[in-house]
């Protein structure tokens, strides 16, 4: 086959499956429609305040329109979130205390937080010390949840358990609502008093529930991934019970403070216009990813999830098998980006994560991952996590430039 036909050729294969995301991405548009007719979004949400940020009108009702399409008691929208990491920490510092256990219950966490849990790092500013007890549930096989030891693992000593939605710098599928339901359901049987949390990175819109809607206690997410529609420029969010978020936002702020101070810094009408263009975001870059999977079998790779499979995160999966490849295929990337076109990714230290990361993406806004980007650590099975995608066209215009590459 020509190479120029295998983008052409694959697209052509998958477009049967694009009616489903059309679907997902009309249905959560209309949820976010709805958030914005109940609380009455107008001109005067988008002013901003300075100082210590009191009384800031636009700010409480970005919480509730967020706190509405999660289907949440209560949610914290804040650009003072560095990162999701960050927004994950708040919700685990806030909710924990020591001498309580936090359980993992689809294997190891996503890098960035094996230090905030304290599995490496500094120990002493993490949560092993601070005197959290940390457990986590081995995968079968490194892929699947492993219900039976779930159901082992959980019993009255456990506070909090983490579910990852998406699948990290791992080769575990990503967890679709159902399985994070049935996870829930297994855990609240043997301590209806456990706080399901689950880090809903990349997730958002991809399905038609969120995690709240199927027994999550508490969820969080960062505003330069789905959330963000791609126009947000840092920040993150928690949602779930009052509770549970009002501890988070304690340990965002200060006791005390908590949710009702902290200056937006006119960053209101971005946050507002993005959460209202995510729905078709995200389902731009989920067209993407399925084609990108198509694309990677057909010359001779193996990806995850495939083509076929369901969607729960924006995350596609290339397993390379070596570095010359992996790398490759990030210069390429990153050649046919809007921005810095002109840089050469090279494999490099990375605060928070263990091996050497090799990054292409230019991007808009830095480390945002609803902009198409690629990473992955230099390391066996030499796998890339391919993200992302403002626009279906321009995932389809790089996976041709990334074929003549790499197609001998």
């Amino acid at each position: 086959m020509d190479k120029k036909d295998i983008v052409q050729n694959a697209e052509i294969k998958v477009k049967k499956y694009f009616d489903t995301v059309d679907e997902i991405k009309e249905y959560n548009q209309e949820k976010v429609l709805k958030a914005f007719y109940k609380n009455k979004i107008g001109l005067e949400h988008f002013a901003t305040v300075s100082g210590y940020g009191h009384d800031d009108m636009g700010r409480e009702a970005l919480d509730n329109v967020f706190a509405d399409v999660f289907k949440a008691e209560k949610a914290i929208v804040r650009n003072h979130f560095v990162s999701g990491t960050h927004g994950l920490a708040c919700c685990l510092f806030g909710n924990l205390r020591s001498g309580e256990k936090l359980v993992s219950l689809a294997g190891a966490p996503y890098d960035t937080m094996e230090e905030v849990i304290g599995k490496r790092g500094d120990k002493r500013a993490s949560l092993i010390g601070h005197g959290v007890l940390y457990d986590e549930v081995p995968l079968i096989n490194d892929e699947d949840v492993d219900f039976d030891a779930i159901k082992n693992k959980i019993d009255k000593s456990v506070n909090m358990v983490l579910i990852q939605r998406s699948r990290g710098y791992s080769l575990r599928k990503p967890l679709t609502i159902d399985t994070i339901a049935k996870m829930i359901e297994i855990v609240k049987s043997k301590n209806p008093n456990c706080i399901c949390f689950v880090d809903n990175n990349y997730g958002e819109f991809t399905e038609k529930l969120e995690p709240l809607e199927v027994g999550a206690d508490l969820i969080s997410g960062s505003l330069i991934k789905n959330a963000g529609g791609g126009i947000v420029e840092t920040g993150a969010y928690a949602a779930g019970k009052e509770e549970y978020v009002n501890q988070t936002a304690y340990r965002l702020t200060a006791p005390g403070i908590g949710a009702e101070g902290g200056a937006m810094l006119n960053q209101l009408r971005l946050i507002f216009q993005g959460l209202f263009m995510a729905p078709s975001v995200v389902s731009e870059a989920v067209k993407g990813a399925i084609l990108a999977s198509q694309v990677f079998e057909d010359i001779g790779f193996c990806t995850s999830p495939k083509p076929y499979e369901k969607r729960t995160d924006i995350v596609q999966t290339i397993k390379f098998g070596a570095s010359e490849p992996l790398i490759e295929f990030c210069k390429t990337l990153q050649m046919f980006s809007p921005v810095e076109s002109y840089l050469t990714p090279i494999p490099d230290d990375v605060p928070g994560y263990d091996n050497k990361l090799i990054m292409a993406g230019g991007t808009f806004i830095e480390g945002s991952t609803i902009e198409l980007s690629a990473d992955g650590p230099v390391r066996p099975p030499y796998a890339a996590y391919m993200q992302g995608g403002l626009n279906y066209a321009h995932v389809k215009i790089a996976l041709k430039g990334i074929v003549d590459r790499l197609v001998k």
